[in-house]
């Protein structure tokens, strides 16, 4: 298929009409009528009614929207990633979420650097739910995650066990800030900690969260290895007979692309997790 017939109903979705969509694409109104036919007549499916209002999705089309996105982000994946780089044979690609990227994946993707210097590698940062999709996708080939799914075809390998903690500022402990570690998290902590459930300051990143605490005070769960340099310098202390939650993290891979490669990229993650590193966030300012 086309894959400008793709992009086309993904913009009519956007737009709402085939008359916004033609002059967002800078097209002809009656090339995107042509587009939806052509793609109409492959997919055996009525994908728009149209009326005064403009374009409204039929239930086919509302289904297709999906694949559309598929469609285009795997075509434009492969426009970034080939050709390979001159002088490489092979590319590794590897993802985690936000709070893994640092220093877990960064040190992960050196040590593959070492290893593999004849294959390019590509690494890439997101949600959860996004990297396990472009995992079953064959996007990537491998994810650093802490809720994994446990869909067919994907390898999920417990890594390590983080513990989450309630630490406060010794300096200013107030106020108590939430920061959203996931379902999990949310659900044994409010079980447990019912009066902090509806808190008044809340963060969805925990370095970010982390900052604030160092910054302007407070008290909150981070994560046991990343706040243990601030402890030590009594920075923050441990907040006593506060309960601890689990935090595993998770190496998940696609069954159907593994490789001698992948497999040797995985033995370098496990060897690097298991190393004592400083995971307290601390980034080079002269970035």
């Amino acid at each position: 298929m086309d894959i400008e017939l793709a992009r086309t109903f993904i913009e009519i979705v956007r737009c709402g009409s085939f008359v916004a969509a033609a002059e967002r694409l800078h097209v002809t109104q009656t090339a995107i009528t042509a587009r939806i036919q052509s793609l109409e007549a492959q997919l055996n499916s009525k994908l728009f009614v149209r009326n005064r209002a403009g374009a409204k999705l039929t239930p086919d089309g509302t289904a297709f929207i999906a694949y559309a996105n598929q469609l285009v982000q795997t075509w434009e994946s492969a426009q970034r990633d080939l050709p390979l780089p001159e002088g490489y044979g092979h590319r590794l690609h590897v993802g985690g979420e936000v709070s893994l990227s640092h220093p877990l994946l960064l040190q992960w993707v050196g040590r593959l650097r070492e290893h593999f210097p004849q294959h390019a590698i590509s690494a890439e940062i997101g949600a959860a739910a996004q990297l396990l999709e472009q995992l079953e996708q064959g996007r990537l080939d491998a994810a650093l995650v802490h809720s994994p799914a446990y869909w067919p075809g994907l390898q999920v390998e417990s890594l390590l066990e983080e513990r989450l903690i309630l630490v406060r500022a010794v300096a200013t402990p107030e106020p108590y800030v939430y920061i959203d570690w996931g379902e999990d998290f949310r659900r044994r902590h409010d079980t447990a900690l019912p009066e902090h459930a509806r808190a008044a300051l809340s963060f969805n990143l925990g370095p970010l969260a982390l900052q604030y605490l160092l910054e302007n005070g407070g008290s909150g769960y981070f994560r046991s290895r990343v706040v243990q340099t601030y402890l030590e310098r009594g920075l923050l202390e441990r907040v006593s007979k506060a309960p601890e939650f689990s935090y595993p993290i998770y190496l998940v891979y696609n069954r159907e692309r593994d490789s001698r490669e992948l497999q040797q990229a995985c033995e370098l993650l496990r060897e690097v997790s298991h190393q004592e590193k400083d995971w307290s966030q601390r980034w080079d300012p002269l970035i």
